[in-house]
């Protein structure tokens, strides 16, 4: 345990393939962590206090009882915060940890200055900062899948839903492969563990995870269309389709698992041409499904920045749900990366300098 102040830095998440399948068992999803960061400051205080910068949130005195932080504060918005701390601060009492006071600072730039929230992942990086600064304040080297599990917990804990994916991006950072806990069984599960500790120790049955490499010879653009999308609204409607129409949903199952296969070969053996081939029959069931459940997931903007990099012969899609935010394009080399990211500026399509992130949460002295 440390003294001296620590600052983590957690990167961010797009979405690159498998949306929405992930939600059901053993389906996969390609994630990858991006550059852009959630800073969260920890240091002994004599009181306990949180700032949260981008809420305009500073010293709230904040007290540790019965399993559960208070944050004195009726914000709604510190509820991801409260519930992070409150499973971090329980997991080292279990270990007999004894928590002096401290104080938590968290600033992010996941989001435009204007306030304009990218689709970044920004509630899932707070939860991971918050969770990897207690940890890295109270224990050694805790590792990626322990900040993981418990930020995971905690997400699911406040929101009730998701795949994880996005805490996953913020943990372990790179491109990963990721097949999801199911967050109805880490809801039954949480609420049935008699302790945080055993419920880490659980065989998390339907969870994986293992990091992959992206060509050296394709290069990565992030546009937004300029309308922030939500998840949680399109999601819903998407799994609705699974009760009303469950034969459409399982064709959609199917076409997502072919497009991740292909695409995540494509990485594999740097064959590009594959790689391009799943990036395109993703964007397709991704059309497909929101025609089915009568949503718009590729709107008519996405639908242009995806039509752009087909033209100068790569491939985009939209990012996570849809419906807005950004969409993502791969291209098979520098100087039509760059032609695509002017046809978009001329389209009004904003593109974005975001890369992938290879570090997940750590300490910026590790940089």
């Amino acid at each position: 345990m440390s003294n001296r102040p620590i600052t983590i830095r957690v990167p961010g998440k797009l979405m690159i393939a498998g949306e929405f399948a992930v939600l059901e068992p053993n389906h996969h999803l390609a994630v990858m962590a991006v550059d852009r960061f959630v800073y969260a400051t920890i240091h002994s205080s004599d009181s306990n206090e949180l700032t949260l910068q981008d809420f305009s949130l500073y010293e709230l005195g904040w007290s540790f009882k019965a399993d559960q932080v208070e944050i004195a504060s009726d914000d709604s918005r510190v509820g991801f915060v409260s519930d992070a701390m409150s499973i971090s601060c329980t997991y080292l009492r279990e270990k007999k940890i004894e928590l002096a006071p401290f104080s938590l600072s968290i600033r992010s730039e996941l989001d435009d200055e204007s306030g304009i929230k990218y689709g970044l992942g920004s509630s899932a990086a707070v939860v991971t900062s918050v969770v990897s600064a207690i940890l890295h304040r109270f224990l050694d080297n805790p590792s990626s899948e322990l900040i993981f599990k418990l930020a995971a917990i905690s997400h699911v804990k406040t929101q009730g839903n998701g795949s994880g994916a996005d805490v996953a991006a913020s943990s372990f950072g790179g491109l990963l492969q990721y097949a999801s806990f199911q967050a109805e069984w880490l809801r039954n599960a949480y609420v049935e563990s008699e302790s945080i500790s055993a419920l880490l120790e659980m065989d998390w049955i339907y969870y994986s995870l293992q990091k992959i490499e992206m060509p050296k010879n394709v290069y990565f653009c992030v546009g937004w269309t300029g309308k922030p999308a939500s998840t949680s609204k399109l999601v819903d409607k998407i799994l609705q389709l699974k009760t009303d129409h469950p034969d459409a949903f399982q064709s959609f199952l199917e076409k997502s698992d072919r497009a991740v296969s292909d695409f995540l070969k494509g990485m594999d053996e740097d064959n590009v041409p594959l790689l391009l081939k799943g990036v395109k029959q993703n964007r397709e069931a991704l059309a497909t499904v929101g025609g089915n459940a009568d949503t718009l997931i590729e709107t008519p903007l996405l639908t242009k920045l995806c039509d752009l990099a087909e033209s100068l012969g790569g491939a985009g899609k939209p990012s996570g749900a849809g419906g807005g935010d950004c969409g993502i394009a791969f291209m098979p080399s520098k100087e039509k990366a760059l032609e695509l990211m002017k046809a978009w500026e001329e389209a009004g399509i904003k593109p974005l300098t975001i890369q992938p992130s290879r570090q997940g949460a750590s300490p910026m002295e590790q940089y």
